[in-house]
């Protein structure tokens, strides 16, 4: 999952931080025996162990439905959490409002191509680019 700039300079950093903790607690609970890790800035890692791409797919399609589903509601400026109010670049977005994350999914597993984890990984992250490249909001291979 990636916070678009586009996002960020639409809603702030700060609610940009907030949805990624919103998928994050959406992702800790995937299904099928996945185990969640953060793997970068805004991506994650979902292992699988011991399942093929074909088992992990239902899961990881359902996972998906979830983010997707959730509302989140941008917060008010005004509305403080106990800490110094930091200034964003750019709030056009309005408070209050109801807004919708979808997220995009590379799918890889270990194979004659793909031999180690780090291959793997990077056959994930070219499927997760397929995925953004076929419109968003969808797990490719």
């Amino acid at each position: 999952m990636t916070i678009s700039k586009k996002f960020n300079d639409t809603y702030g950093h700060d609610t940009g931080d907030e949805v990624l903790k919103l998928v994050a607690s959406i992702v800790k609970d995937v299904t099928g025996g996945g185990k969640a890790f953060r793997y970068g800035g805004e991506e994650f890692t979902i292992l699988f162990p011991g399942k093929s791409i074909q088992e992990a797919m239902p899961h990881l399609e359902e996972l998906r439905e979830k983010v997707a589903k959730r509302g989140f509601t941008v917060r008010g400026q005004s509305r403080g959490k106990g800490k110094a109010k930091r200034k964003s670049k750019s709030r056009s977005g309005g408070a209050g409002k109801q807004i919708y994350i979808t997220i995009s999914i590379g799918i890889a597993q270990k194979n004659e191509k793909s031999k180690t984890p780090d291959a793997v990984m990077k056959a994930a992250d070219t499927a997760l680019y397929r995925a953004k490249k076929k419109g968003r909001n969808c797990v490719s291979k």
